[in-house]
């Protein structure tokens, strides 16, 4: 072999091995941060009563703020928290400002095409919900009326009737609103339902666990019908990582294998809502 191919292979399978440990890098790159600044940037809420929400101490507290401290744990790491809009996260445009969101998100065919969904946490029912001072009894009793909700989240898909579950059936919708007022939290939803009857809303749609919640601390409520649309929630990454989205989903099965999860419930829920019912 000459020393011209002698070069030419040489740069060849420089070049090959530079690019192969490119991919590698890149594949783990997240996991890679984590582990190097030894902390994992968790998106959640700061006013999702008893998920996320700050607590009288002025420290994020609740479910899925427990959960993630368990899935920084596994990893050796602490978890640092951000509280984006919900609409952002479920955009898929983090730019490295976190690693995982913590929002009971259900995963959705569009939703899939923009994240990877590490693990199932917990499962959840979507609900309408009234002023307790409302003539409604079930959820039909909504059609053409006005319906808040929080912006980007499924219950948004299902007021708008473009609801895609991910590899799931399609969706039967209960009924058409006039409106669908859509509001950066949950929160805001409710403190509008709450200012009475037909104030600004005639109900809203929420998840069954955090509806109950409000309830329970004296929101003027009442959950009309049964659940309609039941769906996992899950801990979502970016598409990119599997080193570190395995990482995710490792956690979460050990944290269900040991009882944590469950604990953790039934701590923030009063019941268990982890398994598949």
């Amino acid at each position: 072999m000459n020393r011209f191919l002698i070069r030419l292979t040489a740069t060849a399978s420089i070049v090959f091995a530079s690019f192969a440990f490119s991919i590698s890098a890149h594949a783990g790159e997240v996991l890679d941060r984590v582990l190097v600044t030894k902390t994992l940037t968790v998106a959640t809420s700061a006013s999702w009563y008893p998920a996320s929400f700050i607590d009288d101490k002025g420290q994020l507290d609740g479910f899925d703020v427990e959960v993630a401290k368990g899935v920084a744990k596994y990893m050796g790491v602490e978890a640092k928290f951000v509280t984006p809009g919900w609409d952002i996260v479920t955009s898929g445009r983090w730019e490295g400002r976190w690693d995982l969101t913590m929002g009971q998100m259900t995963p959705t065919a569009p939703r899939a095409k923009l994240l990877d969904f590490a693990a199932v946490y917990i499962y959840g029912n979507s609900v309408a919900v009234v002023h307790k001072d409302s003539k409604a009894t079930k959820p039909s009793d909504l059609d053409r009326k006005v319906v808040g909700v929080s912006a980007g989240s499924s219950e948004e898909s299902y007021l708008k009737h473009t609801l895609e579950l991910y590899n799931a059936p399609p969706v039967k919708y209960e009924f058409t609103p006039s409106e669908v007022k859509s509001y950066e939290t949950n929160a805001a939803a409710a403190d509008d339902l709450r200012l009475g009857d037909g104030v600004r809303l005639d109900g809203l749609l929420d998840e069954e666990l955090a509806a109950k919640a409000r309830i329970k601390a004296g929101y003027p409520f009442k959950i009309i019908g049964g659940s309609l649309v039941s769906t996992p929630a899950v801990i979502a990454v970016l598409h990119g990582d599997k080193e570190f989205s395995d990482k995710v989903a490792a956690a979460i099965k050990g944290m269900r294998k040991d009882g944590t999860l469950s604990k953790l419930s039934i701590k923030w829920y009063g019941s268990d809502q982890t398994a598949l019912k």
